[in-house]
């Protein structure tokens, strides 16, 4: 019988179906190996042990294949963790477990004292083995349902970190895509000084769709672009690069930023298989000291003066691109070569339940350090905004007319 206390060496509370329920709702709560294994040892003693253990293999391996040496990472305990003698457990019943796929239990009998019950159980799961679960007490030895609670347990935790590991490969594999299709944008004339980052959000979110561009135009002037595609994952990153493509093709034909943006809104629509995305584009001029700007659902940027302070210029806001709707304006503003635009994606300054006004005033009025170059600038409205701990990903551009100084 596998009833009793948890932690009295009798086996866990409850029946087998109330031990099911009770690990499928407590095991894998995340995509956090680190949570999942804490969350199984929490659950073995709550059930059927007086102490927990996971060791973990420094990678997983195909079920069936021997391990005569694995080598194992204690990743979590629970319990009274004393009775884990040696450090890593009993090393060949781990080895046992590992190459037969199934809990293998024994007494170990420490000269007269209390005999200590030892089990372990593979962390198997679709094919794969990703370490062990140990589970000890004193007493009674493990009954068959305590065996079989495990081995569910155990496995269901596997599970969990199979789609941990797949999950962290795909972000991984996103995160490769984007900063492959970041890493060159187009060069800027050289009389535009420029610095762009791209933070990717933390946590388990998938990496989304924010970009950045820049493409020389005629007569010195420069096309500055900033873009998020909506949603997250792989599919937004290669819409992203769609998007980045459509813009260089359209914006060679040296059409002003509105115009632009209704070419693109257009195509966008008609192929249909595209998500919507927000864009900014800026058209520097730096001989004439100007910026035309023109926004499709996208937050307005910000100059900060020489003297470190800083200005939301306004912008009419138009539609995402996508939705056909079209119907962008434009506006102009002088910029001087003291003066640093900063375009962004909205993880710089969007924070959880405070209002998007609030959030754009607080970069506004941010006061920089005068005389930094562009670079520093940046760096300082990243570090003032916390932007590597931004619950989105963050997308910046910042660019300053570089004066032309001619001899004496």
């Amino acid at each position: 019988m596998a009833g009793g206390r948890a932690g009295d060496g009798t086996g866990g509370a409850g029946s087998p179906s109330d031990a099911s329920r009770d690990a499928v709702e407590s095991i894998g709560t995340t995509l956090d190996e680190r949570t999942t294994c804490g969350e199984l040892v929490a659950f073995m003693c709550r059930r059927f042990c007086e102490t927990a253990a996971v060791d973990l293999l420094s990678t997983d391996v195909a079920a069936g294949r021997h391990t005569p040496d694995p080598e194992f990472t204690r990743t979590a305990t629970a319990g009274r963790t004393r009775l884990l003698t040696p450090a890593r457990g009993p090393r060949p019943l781990s080895v046992r477990a590992l190459d037969e796929g199934r809990p293998v239990a024994a007494s170990i009998d420490l000269s007269g004292r209390t005999p200590r019950q030892v089990m372990a159980a593979p962390l198997l799961a679709h094919g794969r083995l990703y370490g062990v679960l140990l589970a000890v007490r004193q007493g009674a030895p493990f009954t068959e349902g305590d065996v079989a609670g495990t081995h569910h347990a155990a496995g269901l935790a596997a599970a969990h970190l199979g789609h941990s590991r797949e999950h962290a490969s795909l972000r991984g594999t996103v995160l490769d895509l984007q900063r492959a299709l970041l890493a060159a944008p187009g060069r800027p004339h050289p009389n535009l000084d420029l610095a762009t980052r791209y933070l990717p959000a933390g946590g388990g979110s998938l990496v989304g769709g924010d970009w950045f561009e820049t493409v020389r135009l005629h007569f010195g002037r420069t096309l500055l672009v900033v873009g998020d595609v909506m949603g997250h994952g792989l599919d937004a990153a290669v819409d992203m690069n769609a998007y980045r493509s459509m813009l260089r093709y359209v914006a060679s034909t040296d059409l002003p930023p509105h115009r632009v943006l209704r070419r693109l809104d257009t195509a966008v629509a008609e192929d249909g298989t595209r998500r919507p995305a927000t864009c900014l584009l800026v058209r520097v001029d730096p001989a004439r000291g100007i910026a035309v700007i023109a926004g499709a659902g996208h937050l307005p940027p910000v100059v900060f003066a020489g003297d470190g302070s800083g200005e939301l210029l306004p912008l009419p806001v138009g539609p995402p691109l996508g939705t056909g709707v079209g119907g962008y304006q434009q506006v102009v503003r002088r910029l001087s070569p003291d003066d640093t635009l900063v375009m962004f994606t909205d993880g710089l300054v969007e924070r959880r339940g405070e209002d998007i006004d609030a959030s754009l005033e607080r970069l506004a009025t941010l006061r920089l350090p005068p005389g930094a170059g562009v670079d520093a600038l940046l760096d300082q409205v990243l570090t003032a905004l916390d932007a590597r701990h931004a619950e989105d990903d963050v997308a910046v551009l910042a660019a300053r007319i570089h004066p032309r100084h001619h001899p004496a």
